[in-house]
C-alpha cells in the first residue's frame, strides 16, 4: 500500500505544473515571445536582469571575433532562460535592438553550452557594450564552434526571442 500512494503521489508531482514565471521587478530586458507557456506578461515572458542571472549559468573566459584578447562573459545558459519560459519549439529568432536578427536550431540552446552573457568582464553589458545581453556560444569547449556560421548566430544587444514550432 505504502508504495501505491508513493507512486500516485510521485505521479501527481509530475502532472503539476510548472512554477509560475515571476514577475520583472526592474525594467525589461529580455521578452520572449511565441510558443511559451509560462507568460508573465501580455503573453510573452519578460524578464528583468535579476530574474536572468538567478538562472544557472556560466562564467568564462575567451576570445572572440568581437573583443580585443580574452574577456570574461557570464550570464544565464540560454537553455535555462527558455526552461523558465516553457519555450516549446523547433527554432529560435533571436532579435537585436538595432533590427539585426539570427535564427538557430532550439538545438543550440538544449545541446551546447550557449550562454546569455549579462556581464562583460564582471560589469553589466549595456548597449554599448553589446547588452542587455549577447548570445555567446563556448567557443572556448569547442574549437568547431569558431566559425562564420556561428559567429551569425552570436547576436549582441538581445531584446526579443522568438520561439517557433
Amino acid at each position: 500500500m505504502k508504495s501505491a500512494l508513493t507512486f500516485i503521489l510521485a505521479a501527481l508531482l509530475a502532472a503539476a505544473p510548472a512554477a509560475a514565471l515571476d514577475v520583472p521587478k526592474g525594467p525589461v530586458i529580455l521578452t520572449i515571445s511565441g510558443a511559451v507557456a509560462q507568460p508573465n506578461r501580455d503573453g510573452s515572458a519578460v524578464f528583468d536582469l535579476s530574474m536572468l542571472e538567478g538562472l544557472e549559468g556560466r562564467r568564462v573566459a575567451m576570445e572572440t571575433p568581437w573583443t580585443q584578447g580574452e574577456v570574461e562573459f557570464s550570464g544565464p545558459f540560454l537553455r535555462e532562460v527558455l526552461e523558465a519560459a516553457g519555450a516549446d519549439g523547433s527554432r529560435l529568432i533571436i532579435r537585436a535592438l538595432n533590427g539585426y536578427s539570427a535564427e538557430l536550431p532550439i538545438s543550440d540552446a538544449r545541446d551546447i553550452d550557449t550562454i546569455l552573457a549579462t556581464r562583460l568582464d564582471g560589469k553589466i553589458m549595456t548597449v554599448r557594450t553589446k547588452g542587455p545581453s549577447m548570445l555567446v556560444y563556448p567557443f572556448d569547449q569547442d574549437r568547431a564552434l569558431y566559425n562564420e556560421k556561428y559567429f551569425a548566430r552570436s547576436v549582441w544587444q538581445i531584446g526579443e526571442i522568438e520561439v517557433l514550432r
